[in-house]
């Protein structure tokens, strides 16, 4: 029986032509790699008339997250990453970073996170509960941005800065290497540090893994920086701009204004302007990065999407 498989397999390669064959088995790679990217997403937009808007948002970011995820650990098993069915799911389902290769890598890292971790990590994750809390308790329609810019605030501190810290903390003591996706951001003393090595490193994982690097390779640097800065904002403005029906683009502005200034840091006229490290950079990061933010979350997205979700956290816990 196996002998007639193995003919026929043979006989219909050579109907079709073995190039044909690589062919389609190439395209059907591709779609096992990025399908789950285009239709997750798509199933989400889909759905979108029968949710609000703040699910829309988080379904959308959900797709997108798993989406990528996917793909990265497709990427990482065929680089004949070392990892256990365990370690697989860990890094699919309960880890938010996008290093596939280094989290599945079999080999145990001595590191053994301290009690001041666990104490920051957690400290951080209640202040964010709290301002939740706060923000969750108050009366609807009362205080208006400011109350939605306290939540979000309240929300990043919960997780990225609490959850996801501790999350770290827990793979490290099981041996896994699991860096923290933000390392103490308030301390970059430049934009390139800021954005290349403390803020977010999950999405900068991705970003310059699947767009940097390619571009950089075909049209140089500068290039690259602008384009991986506006596949964050093109993919910023759907989670968004999107579900607050309102303010596109201006997340887009927000990333490429981060790329111009870097591209700046780098110049001739970065240089002497001392821009590079020191108080000076640390005072040009604070400025791009921290006040054009009001582009990134515009007063639509805070009021048609935080603002009801903080409200529907407070009636769950009221």
């Amino acid at each position: 029986m196996e002998g007639f498989a193995m003919a026929a397999v043979t006989k219909w390669e050579s109907a079709v032509g073995k190039e044909r064959v690589a062919r389609w088995q190439g395209n059907a790679s591709a779609w096992v790699d990025w399908g789950p990217l285009l239709a997750l997403p798509a199933a989400a937009c889909a759905l979108a008339g029968r949710m609000a808007a703040w699910e829309f948002m988080w379904a959308l970011a959900a797709a997108i997250f798993f989406g990528c995820k996917w793909e990265t650990w497709i990427v990482a098993r065929k680089e004949r990453a070392e990892a256990s069915v365990w370690r697989s799911f860990g890094y699919l389902l309960l880890w938010p970073g996008m290093d596939a290769r280094t989290f599945m890598a079999a080999k145990r890292v001595g590191v053994r996170p301290r009690a001041r971790n666990w104490a920051a990590a957690a400290a951080k994750a209640l202040m964010g509960a709290a301002l939740l809390a706060l923000i969750a308790r108050r009366p609807e329609g009362a205080n208006g941005l400011a109350a939605g810019w306290i939540g979000m605030i309240g929300l990043v501190l919960l997780l990225h800065f609490g959850i996801f810290e501790l999350m770290a903390l827990v793979w490290q003591r099981a041996g896994v290497n699991a860096r923290p996706i933000m390392k103490s951001p308030i301390a970059a003393r430049s934009l390139s540090e800021f954005w290349g090595s403390r803020w977010n490193m999950g999405f900068r994982q991705l970003s310059h893994k699947l767009v940097y690097e390619p571009v950089r390779r075909w049209a140089g640097r500068p290039v690259g920086v602008l384009a991986a800065f506006l596949a964050s904002g093109v993919i910023h403005d759907v989670v968004i701009s999107v579900p607050a029906h309102a303010g596109y683009g201006l997340p887009t502005a927000y990333f490429l204004l981060q790329g111009a200034g870097v591209l700046l840091e780098r110049s001739s006229i970065g240089l002497r302007l001392g821009i590079r490290g020191g108080w000076r950079g640390w005072l040009f990061t604070l400025t791009c990065a921290g006040a054009p933010a009001y582009w990134l979350f515009h007063p639509a997205f805070v009021r048609n999407v935080m603002l009801p979700f903080f409200a529907a956290i407070g009636r769950v816990v009221r």
